[in-house]
C-alpha cells in the first residue's frame, strides 16, 4: 500500500494554507502564493485521477485545517508558506519508499517541486541558509 492517500491529504492542506498565506501577502509574493496554490491543485487533481483507478479511496478535503501558528501579517505568511512546502515535501519523501514506476516518478517530481518552492520562500523571508540538506527529512 502506498502513501499516496496521505500525499493527497497533504496537498489538500497546502491548498488551504496558501489561501490563508496569500491573503496576507502582496505583490510578487502574493503572485508566488497563487502559483504555489495552483501547483498544489494540479498535483491534487493528478492524485485524484490516479487513486480513482485503484481500490484505494481518496480522502476528501477537510473543511478547515489547523495552522501551525497564527498568520497575521506578511512575515508570518512567508513562514507559513515555508512550513507548507516543508511539510508537503516530507510526505512526498515518504512515498518514495512505497511507490514504483510512474508513481515513484510523480513522488520524486513532487518532492523536488516542494523543495525548490521552499527554497524560494526561505529566500523571500530572508532565512539563511535558504537551502536544506535532504529536503523532506526535516
Amino acid at each position: 500500500m502506498s502513501d499516496l492517500p496521505t500525499a493527497l491529504t497533504a496537498e489538500h492542506a497546502a491548498i488551504f494554507g496558501y489561501g490563508i498565506a496569500g491573503a496576507h501577502l502582496t505583490g510578487a509574493a502574493q503572485d508566488a502564493a497563487r502559483a504555489a496554490e495552483a501547483a498544489h491543485r494540479a498535483r491534487r487533481d493528478a492524485l485524484l485521477l490516479l487513486l480513482a483507478g485503484t481500490p484505494t479511496s481518496a480522502p476528501p478535503a477537510a473543511p478547515v485545517y489547523a495552522l501551525p501558528f497564527p498568520v497575521t501579517d506578511g512575515p508570518s505568511a512567508l513562514r507559513l508558506a515555508i512550513h507548507l512546502e516543508e511539510r508537503t515535501a516530507a510526505v512526498w519523501q515518504r512515498t518514495l519508499g512505497t511507490t514504483t514506476g510512474d508513481q515513484r516518478r510523480m513522488s520524486l517530481d513532487a518532492l523536488t517541486d516542494c523543495a525548490v518552492r521552499a527554497t524560494r520562500w526561505r529566500k523571500a523571508a530572508g532565512v539563511n541558509p535558504a537551502t536544506v540538506p535532504l529536503p523532506g527529512t526535516t
